[in-house]
């Protein structure tokens, strides 16, 4: 007998193997774990107040200046100092000599011998008449005029003597002396030049070194005592201090300001230098400058997106005067920066 073999349907294999895949696919999915960033530094953006500066022309001079300065005219015939020299206040520093004064003081002195000779003679006379007259030989009138006489001679030589004196203090005014202890900034009158009463021998350092500023008159408002000064190059270590002075008067549209900076050497009084100065506060995102990179010539900072890190092109600008950069565009504050560590 013939058995027959009972075959099941393929719909009944199909639907099988679907019911198989839709409980393979109800089993849920294990998340793929996200990538860490690597290590660095992080620093979240936040506005900060800062110094709004300016950057001006300035020049290295002294407080004030002293002019040792010809009393009389006549010809330089000493001059004993240099540029860079130190005096003191009061020191000779060069001669003026004028032949005429010599020849004045000559004949003040002869006319004082001749006047003290009148009036030694006219003393002389006195005496004798005094004498007669206690003898009864002459009259009172007589001794009143010996003695009008004796008395002028004595006036006589005493204005020789003066005129004399006088001329003697005007030769004696040659002497050139320092106004003022300091420094000689310049001394280029040359030894048997011809000068003129007030005509400037040298020029004196007097008071403190500072640094002057010239400022448009723009910014005259914005000026004030105490703001901070910040030069472009430092100078023998100094490179920072305050606005000591402002000055009222406003000149060819500039106004001055002398700033006062710790350790400013007097040697290098005429240098110009470029400064910046406070002249107000103002909000900006500013960040250390270790995290700004240049890459191809383009300043670029790496910020944290989600789970990413990002070149970003930014705008900087540096802060005088610390390590930090203001970043002026290509960021906002909340964004966070990032700074890979280095090996």
């Amino acid at each position: 007998m013939t058995m027959r073999v009972a075959r099941s349907p393929i719909w009944l294999l199909g639907t099988a193997l679907l019911a198989l895949a839709g409980c393979e696919a109800e089993k849920p999915v294990a998340p793929t774990a996200a990538a860490a960033l690597p290590a660095g530094e992080q620093l979240k953006l936040a506005p900060v107040s800062i110094a709004d500066g300016k950057t001006v022309s300035a020049e290295v001079t002294s407080r004030d200046q002293a002019e040792a300065r010809a009393r009389i005219p006549g010809t330089l015939t000493a001059l004993s100092v240099r540029a860079g020299d130190m005096v003191r206040r009061g020191q000779r520093i060069g001669t003026v000599s004028d032949a005429r004064l010599g020849f004045e003081t000559s004949a003040a002195s002869a006319q004082v011998a001749a006047a003290e000779a009148e009036a030694a003679r006219a003393r002389a006379e006195l005496a004798r008449i005094e004498d007669l007259f206690r003898s009864k030989v002459y009259a009172q009138a007589r001794l009143d005029a010996a003695i009008a006489t004796a008395r002028a001679a004595d006036a006589a030589a005493a204005a020789a003597r003066a005129q004399r004196g006088a001329s003697a203090s005007v030769a004696a005014q040659g002497a050139v002396l320092a106004p003022a202890s300091g420094r000689v900034l310049r001394a280029d009158v040359p030894a048997g030049s011809v000068v003129a009463p007030g005509q400037s021998i040298a020029t004196i350092t007097a008071g403190p070194t500072v640094l002057r500023l010239m400022l448009p008159e723009s910014l005259a408002g914005s000026l004030r005592v105490g703001a901070a000064v910040t030069l472009a190059e430092p100078i023998a270590g100094a490179s920072a201090g305050r606005i000591t002075q402002i000055y009222p008067a406003i000149t060819a549209g500039q106004v001055m300001a002398d700033a006062s900076i710790p350790g400013l050497p007097e040697r290098f009084i005429g240098r110009r230098v470029g400064a910046s100065i406070e002249t107000g506060r103002r909000t900006a995102i500013v960040v250390p400058r270790r995290f700004v990179v240049t890459r191809f010539g383009v300043d670029q900072v790496d910020i944290i997106s989600g789970q990413n890190v990002s070149a970003v092109p930014v705008q900087t600008a540096p802060v005088s005067g610390t390590d930090m950069v203001e970043i002026l565009s290509g960021v906002a504050a909340g964004d966070t920066l990032f700074r890979a560590r280095t090996p």
